[in-house]
């Protein structure tokens, strides 16, 4: 096993990274933008440098970072672990198939009864969760009596046949509308995002795990490489997806004594999919990670991210939480205080801009800053050695499903 103490006490020269992304269609080269924007910005406010340029090694999309920070000189390589297409080939779904997922994901998550459960937990990330559904319905009422009506009018001055006709046409063509502006109110998309994890009732998609494998493989190599730190972050729907392929690295023994291991996992939903009832090996994952000294395992959220469950510990609000149980450290970017009132009062009503806020600048930083983690001098232990969790986390076991793989 890692030696937490040797790990928390050496200075990063060359780090490896591996952003996992959230269920997101969008390029890769998105994240390299928002870093090189945000990572500039955050220097110029905090008084350090950050440099980037194309990534000099083969394999997957990511970049090169020199940061000079604290006076010291550190590179890092970013690699981003790509599952778009597994996201844009589940979108691709039409209308009807679209309301078929609305139905099916409203009954996994209320037959189960983890709807409710989520509920008591963060009442945020489940107004998102009820957007889409709610949008559809109101989408789907406008166009049945847009179509209704149309039809009364053309079945008095024709024959009935031709009343249903006009009826399904325009009730269709308000539909087909509605889905052209989804790019604008996102109901379709965030549609698919909560159906794709409850169409198995939280147990992983087979080409989800066939993709988690080449991530951990990915890790493993990176384990072996002359670097002081591999360090993973999981945004958003990530981070579960970080847990599992990490209890997985360690179970086959591919991390020893090179590198430190160091998990960040940011605005993390992992009850939305460790409270359905087949998220065994999630549920099983969280138990097993939460006990080991090969890494050192920090989450962060924020009160003012509604798309996340802030401060929740996602492995004791799921009811797993060991005995000796040591991660993860629950931590708050705090929004609110990190960010002047004016860029908070700007900010605090775009949701989904805010989901992404913990990979951009913050006008007074606390201890929390992902420029300095991820380019900066210091392990992710080191930096956070001694520090205690935030006092209002959440640690309550609400899961109603609590039997692991």
């Amino acid at each position: 096993m890692g030696d937490l103490s040797k790990q928390a006490s050496n200075r990063v020269l060359r780090r490896k990274v591996f952003y996992i992304p959230g269920y997101d269609p969008i390029h890769p080269r998105r994240y390299r933008e928002l870093y090189r924007k945000e990572g500039a910005a955050q220097a110029r406010i905090s008084g350090y440098q950050i440099d980037l340029k194309p990534k000099a090694t083969k394999g997957g999309y990511g970049w090169q970072v020199t940061g000079q920070i604290d006076g010291h000189k550190t590179e890092a390589e970013v690699d981003v672990l790509v599952w778009s297409d597994i996201v844009k080939s589940s979108m691709n779904q039409g209308i009807l198939s679209t309301y078929l997922q609305l139905f099916r994901t409203a009954w996994a998550y209320i037959g189960s009864g983890a709807l409710f459960r989520l509920m008591k937990l963060r009442q945020g990330p489940m107004v998102a969760a009820l957007y889409p559904i709610l949008l559809l319905l109101v989408q789907l009422i406008v166009a049945l009596l847009a179509g209704w009506g149309m039809g009364a009018v053309v079945t008095l001055f024709s024959h009935w046949s031709l009343g249903l006709l006009a009826a399904g046409g325009l009730a269709w063509g308000i539909l087909a509308m509605f889905r052209r502006w989804d790019n604008r109110i996102l109901a379709y998309y965030l549609m698919h995002d909560y159906a794709y994890s409850a169409q198995s009732w939280g147990a992983n998609p087979p080409e989800l795990e066939t993709r988690m494998a080449a991530f951990r493989s990915s890790i493993a190599r990176a384990m072996a490489e002359e670097v002081d730190e591999v360090l993973v972050v999981g945004h958003s729907s990530g981070a579960h997806l970080a847990v599992s392929i990490l209890s997985d690295l360690i179970r086959a023994g591919q991390v020893g004594s090179g590198p430190a291991l160091g998990f960040l996992s940011l605005g993390q939903v992992v009850p939305m999919v460790s409270f359905l009832p087949e998220a065994r090996r999630l549920r099983g994952d969280l138990a097993f990670l939460s006990i080991r000294d090969e890494l050192t395992w920090v989450d962060v959220t924020a009160p003012g991210d509604g798309c996340a469950f802030a401060l929740c510990d996602p492995v004791a609000v799921t009811g797993v939480a060991p005995p000796n149980k040591r991660w993860p450290l629950v931590i708050s970017a705090a929004f609110s205080q990190t960010l002047s009132p004016e860029r908070w009062q700007e900010l605090r009503r775009q949701y989904f801009r805010l989901h992404f806020q913990y990979m951009c600048a913050f006008d007074r930083p606390g201890d929390y800053d992902y420029f300095k983690i991820t380019a900066g001098p210091l392990t992710l232990a080191a930096r956070y050695a001694g520090r205690a969790a935030s006092k209002s986390r959440i640690e309550t076991p609400l899961s109603g499903y609590r039997s692991i793989a």
